[in-house]
């Protein structure tokens, strides 16, 4: 099947548990021209949520049609292949996270990518509240900051082509990297695997900054609630956003020394006021804003190669039960 309505330049692969979301969204914003799936239920699912878009069985096919933009939302360890073919086919490509299964096949995307926009799916990057969140970070108001936490609970969705750290921790190390305004030079990480044998379902993995930022991500699919919470604590004020409800929370809070001693500083949260946006949306009309502009939106290639750098460093500590192992950090150029 050949042809798109004007202004509809997205096709999107994949119309499964995620995928829906996507094409939800791109639908919504004008901009879906296709749906591939293999599979005749998703198909039905897209031909019922987007009447009329036309359907494909195959990706190669899609590829063939004169649709510029590609959206992966197919596993992850598809990822690399299709992005790649996409951007051979001379297709922007958005990618859900992670932008590939190592470091390796993520410097080839980007030495493929050349004039193309390459996009990865960080999507608390879009989400207002973390978009103010960096804000404070970035001016000053938080002070300097000293350490942060990230709690990604769950009670499944369980995965056995990929662990805990490669499923959840992709969007926590994305954001704390934005907020630390550089990479980590080293991590260890610690899990362990009680549903399936060598597949981690829950991690902790402790990130060390150059300038000094500690951070550790706690991951698990295997929690008795849910509970998606960044805290950041800077040397003015602390910070909480609650991926559950939506909200970001400033404290004026601090230790200060008094005659020698450490004196708690306590006051009641604020909450701040953002956007009620939907994440998503934002993150495909980003998508969309960076294919006609032609600029690299702001989760590129680049930011996903980075986070893929950090994953991959801490699945080889898991590896090894836990050492302490450094952060590739020599990439490419944006």
């Amino acid at each position: 099947m050949r042809g798109k309505a004007p202004g509809m330049n997205v096709g999107l692969v994949g119309c499964g548990y995620w995928g829906k979301n996507l094409l939800r969204n791109f639908h919504e914003l004008g901009a879906l021209g296709a749906v591939c799936d293999a599979s005749e239920a998703h198909r039905e699912v897209a031909a019922r949520m987007a009447p009329g878009v036309p359907l494909y069985t195959d990706f190669e096919e899609l590829l063939k049609s004169d649709i510029p933009a590609i959206a992966l939302a197919t596993p992850a360890v598809t990822h690399f292949q299709m992005a790649s073919r996409a951007l051979a086919a001379g297709k922007d490509v958005f990618v859900e996270k992670p932008l590939s299964l190592n470091v390796k096949e993520g410097e080839q995307l980007l030495k493929m990518r050349g004039d193309r926009i390459l996009m990865v799916g960080h999507i608390l990057e879009y989400h207002p509240a973390c978009v103010k969140l960096v804000e404070l970070a970035r001016s000053g108001e938080l002070g300097d900051l000293c350490y942060i936490y990230s709690n990604r609970l769950s009670l499944g969705k369980v995965r056995r082509e990929e662990n805990i750290l490669w499923s959840f921790a992709p969007h926590d190390v994305a954001l704390i990297n934005r907020l630390a305004g550089e990479m980590p030079e080293s991590v260890a990480a610690f899990g362990g695997a009680y549903l399936q044998n060598d597949v981690a379902d829950v991690t902790v993995t402790n990130l060390s900054y150059p300038r000094g930022i500690r951070a550790h991500i706690h991951v698990s699919w295997l929690h008795p609630f849910k509970e998606q919470r960044l805290v950041v604590i800077g040397s003015q004020k602390m910070a909480s956003f609650d991926g559950v409800t939506g909200e970001l929370t400033l404290y004026d809070q601090r230790v200060e020394w008094q005659m020698g001693e450490p004196v708690p500083i306590k006051r009641d949260g604020v909450n701040v006021a953002t956007s009620k946006a939907e994440p998503l949306k934002e993150e495909c009309r980003a998508f969309l804003e960076a294919q006609k502009t032609r600029v690299q939106p702001l989760t590129d290639g680049q930011s996903g190669l980075e986070v893929l750098s950090v994953l991959e460093s801490a699945q080889e500590s898991l590896n090894q039960g836990g050492r302490v192992c450094p952060v590739a950090r020599d990439f490419l150029p944006a």
